[in-house]
């Protein structure tokens, strides 16, 4: 069966952490897309402007599948990767997180800086909301107006909406969003509607 749920924030966690005078600013920020990302960097770093590093790390998409990680500056793979694993760590998707480094005077070493980056991140994960997404998706048909009302009860009785409707001189243009798990099983009750067209995307 295909997964349709996924975890995302829907308010965002802030945290502080302090080791040996460096003290990391942490803040975990739900995005949509890749824009909404380069907005917050650019919102952070102009406002932590005078600090040394700006690393971060974000998840995207339902299934978290598009991914990067940024060290900023410090040594490879001491920053944006612990970052990462704190977002995979807590199973959320559509996530940036961003971790500002004010540089205390004291190295902190790979090791230090490992276990530094990563409390932050899981702090500022913590500190947010995180809940439940369903994935929906889309049916697009066209029936003609003596079987709508057929397609219509299908449509309540499986648990979808209707989200978009236009009308032709015989017939109407339906668009039901659906449950991804249930797409399928109303597809095939809405075949059985003999008149009925699906439309493809590429149809339209």
């Amino acid at each position: 069966m295909l997964k349709d749920t996924f975890n995302a924030l829907t308010a965002a966690g802030e945290a502080i952490y302090t080791e040996k005078r460096s003290k990391f600013y942490a803040f975990a920020l739900p995005v949509e897309n890749e824009e909404d990302i380069k907005r917050w960097l650019t919102e952070y770093k102009k406002k932590y402007y005078d600090a040394r590093h700006h690393c971060y790390a974000y998840a995207l998409g339902t299934d978290g599948s598009i991914t990067r990680s940024n060290d900023d500056g410090e040594p490879s793979g001491t920053a944006g990767k612990p970052i990462l694993g704190q977002i995979r760590s807590f199973d959320v998707t559509n996530t940036l997180v961003i971790v500002i480094r004010y540089f205390g005077g004291v190295k902190l070493g790979t090791g230090g800086l490992c276990v530094a980056y990563k409390t932050a991140a899981a702090d500022a994960l913590a500190n947010a909301t995180i809940e439940e997404q369903i994935i929906k998706e889309t049916i697009r048909m066209e029936v003609p107006y003596a079987d709508a009302d057929t397609a219509m009860r299908f449509v309540r009785e499986e648990g979808a909406e209707i989200i978009s409707r236009d009308y032709t001189a015989t017939s109407t243009i339906m668009v039901a969003s659906i449950r991804r798990k249930d797409k399928e099983k109303l597809t095939e009750r809405l075949l059985k509607i003999l008149s009925l067209k699906l439309i493809k995307d590429n149809e339209e």
